[in-house]
């Protein structure tokens, strides 16, 4: 079997299909997709919200609650005691399948009407405001935690505790504004490192004690912008960086990030791995385009994926095999196919929020049950007759969206499906877009519902230093600094503004022991500030920047010879620095001639 060129038919841009792809859809029983894998990633983004939260109650025992669907749209939420409860029945919205109207139609009035679990989180302690999460304790305002305990305003984090502000971030304590990183110890500011202890403002530093304001070091001790200090020089020129002030910390977040942009940088970051794409890649092999993924094998096309094997166009599963176009899969999955928000499900098709389930198809809310469609119970016997006859008529009805695109068995959800609007979900966030664009895409926009809230502490009325802070600002309703000015500043903000914010008692403690300042910003608009940190989820082919004794832009000098001499380095790679940026990239090889 050969590759094949298609045309998408979202982006009508070009994309291939490798023999191996092709074994991949015939194993699993699909057709090939129609969507390039860009798009199919962006569709799967919409129908996952993180960040975007309501205050509500809920529609059975009328609580507040905190939820990602507005009181002002038209779902039905519930909280988790009453969802996952006996008080109501999913299967009573069922309904019999129309072959007279086609599936997604069909799909769509059981999604109207049945209630939706006001948060994504399962085995989890006093943690009302963790979204996307499991394991966990003492969860606020975080989103895909797994394992750990007290994180607060934090994403993608395993095993970690005692963390604050930070993103992708495994095994470590006690860390603030951490980004990438691995078994770090009471370290702030870091980017790309691990096994770091009492460190601030790192670039991919290894196994480092007590550094600042470093790039590329590898066991150090007491280091200053890449020079070595005695233990008492260290301390006192730490001292006179003045941590506790926000006046000092904005401007060694200027100085970090000219350092970060003239540092080497590896075409990716992958460890321990073989045969792969991607990147923040671990223990993992023959997967290609992969991001934030440890453990993986056969996997292709999938954003943040744990322990999978044989799967592709995957996000937020772990524990799982032969999946494919799953959005949010959770753990403990066996072929399951085009679905969103379910955990611990097998023989599993276009269903949503129907955890520890198996032989569903089309279905809506549903907990532990089999054999359903469309919430409706059937026999084995009768469920293995009729999904053959839907997925035909599937085809030979296919759904077609206002902006012309079709879809058959084997398409996602539409996105115009999805509960969410476009800039509510992580589609914004990793492929940001305007309201106009997203509108002419075919994807809705929800604009920023009023707030009012109270201002009673002003952002330049904090004071700067954290030893000046009292106690009452525990009470204060803060003002976001992206909220200076008219209400369209917090529209134009497009990072999800909430307008003010609040500091809680184990945020304060925190800051205090650790000497930091009083963030100016509201959570979600901290969220979007490490986003501009990450790198997008997108390959470039790309040559070693690696021109001999010095980088192409003669800007670094190579500390010792390389194999290719004084030659240009002739190895390409895939990397998700674009060739615009201003990043000094180098190969493998070159980079470790340097680093290691």
């Amino acid at each position: 079997m050969n590759p094949e060129t298609k045309i998408c038919q979202n982006c009508y841009q070009n994309f291939t299909i490798e023999p191996e792809d092709f074994k991949f859809y015939e194993k699993i029983s699909v057709p090939p997709p129609t969507w390039c894998p860009e798009c199919r990633m962006i569709r799967r983004f919409t129908f996952r919200n993180e960040h975007t939260l309501f205050r509500r109650k809920c529609d059975l025992c009328g609580k507040d609650i905190v939820a990602n669907f507005s009181a002002n749209g038209k779902s039905r939420v519930y909280c988790p005691e009453c969802w996952w409860s006996d008080k109501w029945d999913p299967l009573s919205y069922g309904k019999e399948y129309d072959f007279s109207k086609s599936f997604f139609e069909q799909f769509r009035s059981i999604a109207k009407i049945t209630p939706h679990l006001n948060l994504w989180a399962f085995n989890m302690v006093n943690s009302d405001y963790a979204n996307y999460c499991g394991y966990g304790k003492n969860i606020y305002l975080s989103v895909s935690v797994v394992g750990g305990e007290d994180i607060y305003y934090s994403s993608y984090l395993d095993k970690s505790f005692n963390i604050f502000d930070s993103d992708k971030v495994k095994d470590s304590e006690l860390c603030y504004e951490n980004i990438n990183g691995a078994n770090n110890s009471r370290s702030h500011f870091l980017v790309d490192s691990r096994d770091c202890i009492d460190s601030l403002f790192l670039y991919n530093c290894v196994n480092c004690q007590n550094c600042f304001m470093s790039s590329n070091l590898r066991n150090k001790k007491f280091h200053i912008r890449n020079e070595p200090y005695s233990k008492e020089e260290y301390f006192k020129k730490l001292e006179d960086n003045n941590l506790g002030s926000n006046k000092s910390i904005t401007e060694l977040k200027v100085d970090f990030s000219e350092l970060h942009k003239n540092a080497l940088h590896k075409f990716a970051a992958v460890i321990k791995s073989v045969g792969v794409t991607g990147d923040n890649i671990t223990a993992s092999k023959n997967s290609h385009n992969v991001y934030n993924a440890e453990e993986v094998e056969n996997v292709n096309f999938s954003w943040r994926v744990h322990h999978l094997k044989d799967s592709y166009d995957v996000a937020g599963v772990i524990f799982s095999e032969l999946c494919y176009e799953v959005s949010t899969g959770g753990d403990y999955n066996y072929l399951g196919k085009f679905y969103t928000h379910s955990k611990s499900v097998n023989n599993f098709e276009y269903s949503h929020f129907s955890p520890d389930s198996s032989n569903l198809f089309g279905c809506y809310g549903l907990r532990s049950k089999s054999y359903c469609i469309l919430n409706k119970q059937y026999t084995k016997e009768e469920y293995e007759t009729l999904v053959p006859r839907i997925i035909k008529h599937m085809n030979d009805m296919p759904y077609i969206d206002k902006k012309g695109r079709v879809y058959k068995y084997g398409e996602f959800f539409p996105p115009e499906l999805s509960p969410f609007s476009y800039n509510e979900t992580i589609a914004q966030e990793y492929f940001p877009l305007t309201k106009e664009e997203a509108l002419n895409q075919g994807y809705s926009w929800k604009d920023t519902e009023p707030r009012n809230y109270q201002i009673t502490l002003k952002t330049e009325d904090i004071p700067d230093h954290i030893k000046d802070v009292p106690d009452s600002i525990l009470n204060d309703i803060i003002q976001c600094a992206h909220n200076i000015g008219t209400s369209d500043d917090v529209q134009n903000c497009n990072e999800q503004c909430t307008e003010a914010y609040r500091i809680i008692p184990q945020e304060l403690d925190f800051l205090r022991k650790q000497n930091l300042p009083i963030p100016r910003l509201c959570p979600n608009c901290r969220h979007y500030s490490r986003i501009k940190q990450r790198n997008p989820l997108k390959l470039w082919h790309r040559k070693c920047q690696c021109a001999g004794s010095k980088s192409e832009n003669q800007v670094y000098a190579n500390t010792i010879a390389h194999e290719h001499g004084e030659n240009h380095c002739e190895n390409n790679f895939e990397t998700t620095y674009a060739p615009e940026r201003q990043e000094i990239v180098y190969c493998e090889s070159c980079y470790l001639k340097e680093v290691v």
